[in-house]
């Protein structure tokens, strides 16, 4: 298991309690979380660094905080997660960044996720990953797209964890296989 890797401009790594107002701010920004039910609550976003940290733990990989190589300033994450949710897709694994709105369009969520993957199919052994968001979500998708993942219309799902009816509840799913 790694507790980081250095890209040219991010060091991908473990948590630390530093990084929690940070990531709240960006939890609470309503661009950052434009495609997600609401932004969250300084509480919330701190149960996501604790799942983020005990995922680590109990699969030896997970979502990794990023930051800025320049500055050590904290970007958002970027990394590997198991989805805790049951859809057509699951069991799997799943890539997914969140970062900054500051951070946005610069290339690093491409730059990070690339790292991410080289260590997925190679260190970690992994066979395959996945990605999703809404449709809507054609940032995300273009890094999806970036990444060298594939599309396929069959795969679309409504994510169980959104209400029937809720505007992003239906979701588009991309995939990579080594």
């Amino acid at each position: 298991m790694r507790d980081a890797i250095t890209t040219d401009r991010l060091i991908l790594r473990r948590w630390r309690h530093a990084d929690r107002l940070p990531f709240q701010a960006m939890n609470a920004d309503p661009r950052v979380m434009e495609f997600f039910p609401a932004p969250l609550s300084p509480e919330e976003s701190d149960a996501l660094v604790d799942r983020a940290r005990s995922h680590f733990d109990r699969h030896g990989f997970g979502p990794f905080a990023a930051e800025l190589l320049e500055n050590h300033s904290f970007v958002g994450f970027i990394g590997l997660s198991i989805p805790n949710f049951e859809a057509p897709f699951t069991p799997a694994v799943e890539i997914g960044w969140r970062l900054a709105f500051d951070s946005w369009g610069r290339g690093l969520a491409t730059e990070g996720a690339r790292a991410v993957i080289d260590n997925a199919f190679g260190e970690l052994g992994l066979d395959s990953l996945v990605s999703f968001t809404a449709p809507a979500n054609l940032r995300s998708r273009r890094v999806m797209e970036k990444l060298g993942m594939t599309y396929d219309s069959h795969d679309d799902f409504d994510h169980p964890r959104l209400p029937e009816g809720h505007p992003l509840r239906r979701h588009m799913l991309y995939r990579l296989c080594r």
